[in-house]
C-alpha cells in the first residue's frame, strides 16, 4: 500500500515519502503548512490514490475529543421517557457514533482526516492519545470495548495556531508542506487549467510571486488564491498585457481582490509601486 500521487494533485517526492512513511510506521501523519497549500486536499487525494473511503472530522474551537468517539444523548432519552417511548429501555438507541468509531468499525481500511486540530482546546490532542495509539476505546454507558477492525490511515492538519503537546507529536510522523516554487506551481496550475495560454500563465506567476515577495505583507496569497485568480482572469478574458506595464514594472493586477485580502496590503502594494515609479 503506497501513495504515488494522483492525476489531480501535484505531490512532491518529499510529500509522497512522508505519506508512505506514516503508513509504514502506522502513525498519524501530521501535516503543517501555510493555509491554502492543499493540506486538506492531501487527505482526499490519499484516499483516492489508495482506493479507500474518506472520513472527515473538521475541528472547531468548541470541538471536544469525546465527540469523535461517541456522544450519549441523555436529553433525547429523558424526553422519550416522558412520552412513554419504548426506545428508552435500550440505551444503545441514544449512543451517537463519532467519526473515530465509524473509522474503527469500517469493513475496510479508511483514510481518516482530522482537519485543523490546532483550532481546538490545548487538551484536545492529549485526550485522543490513547485512542489513536491503541486503536480502541470504551463506551462506558454500554460497557463496550470498540476496537479498530483495520487501522485507518490518519491524516491530521494544523495551521500552527497553537503549539501541539510533545506527547502527541511523539506519536505522529510530521511533514511541513513548503510553499511551492515556481516550477511546482506551474505543474499545479497545469493540472487545474491545462489549456491556459503560456504567456498569460507566465505573466500571472510573475505578478503572483512579486506580490508574495513584498516585504511587510500582512497576508501572503496562497496557492488556492492563485487558482481562484486565474479562474477569474480566464472568465473575464484578461490579456497578459494587462498584468504588466509597458516598461515591465509592477502594476496593481486586475481582480487583485482574489490575492490581496485586506486594505493594508493593497495600500502597501500601491505605495511601493508609486515609489518605484517616482524613483525612475
Amino acid at each position: 500500500m503506497r501513495f504515488e500521487g494522483t492525476d489531480s494533485y501535484v505531490a512532491t517526492d518529499d510529500l509522497k515519502l512522508a505519506v508512505n512513511a506514516a503508513i509504514t510506521l502506522q502513525r498519524p501523519l501530521l501535516i503543517k503548512g501555510e493555509p491554502g497549500t492543499g493540506k486538506t486536499m492531501l487527505a482526499e487525494e490519499v484516499a483516492r490514490g489508495l482506493g479507500m473511503p474518506l472520513l472527515q472530522w473538521h475541528i472547531k474551537s468548541t470541538t471536544k475529543a469525546q465527540q469523535g468517539l461517541y456522544e450519549y444523548d441523555a436529553v433525547s432519552r429523558l424526553r422519550d421517557s416522558q412520552l412513554g417511548d419504548e426506545r428508552v429501555k435500550d440505551i444503545h438507541n441514544y449512543i451517537v457514533k463519532g467519526v473515530l468509531w465509524q473509522a474503527f468499525e469500517a469493513d475496510q481500511p479508511v483514510v481518516l482526516l482530522i482537519d485543523e486540530i490546532d483550532k481546538a482546546d490545548i487538551e484536545f490532542p492529549n485526550d485522543l492519545l490513547r485512542e489513536i495509539d491503541r486503536m480502541e476505546f470504551h463506551v462506558y454507558e454500554t460497557r463496550q470495548l470498540i476496537r479498530a477492525r483495520h487501522r485507518p490511515v490518519v491524516v491530521i492538519t494544523s495551521n500552527n495556531e497553537k503549539e501541539l503537546p510533545d506527547a502527541f507529536l511523539r506519536r505522529c510522523f510530521f511533514h511541513y508542506i513548503k510553499f511551492p516554487d515556481r516550477d511546482t506551481m506551474q505543474r499545479i496550475v497545469d493540472v487545474h487549467y491545462p489549456d491556459i495560454k503560456k504567456t498569460l500563465l507566465a505573466q500571472a506567476l510573475e505578478s503572483f510571486f512579486q506580490i508574495r515577495d513584498l516585504p511587510g505583507l500582512k497576508k501572503k496569497p496562497s496557492t488556492s488564491e492563485l487558482l481562484d485568480w486565474l479562474k477569474l482572469l480566464l472568465a473575464e478574458d484578461i490579456p497578459p498585457e494587462a498584468l504588466r506595464s509597458q516598461d515591465n514594472k509592477a502594476v496593481i493586477p486586475p481582480l487583485h481582490g482574489a490575492l490581496l485580502k485586506n486594505e493594508q496590503d493593497v495600500h502597501l502594494f500601491e505605495r511601493l509601486i508609486f515609489m518605484a515609479r517616482h524613483n525612475r
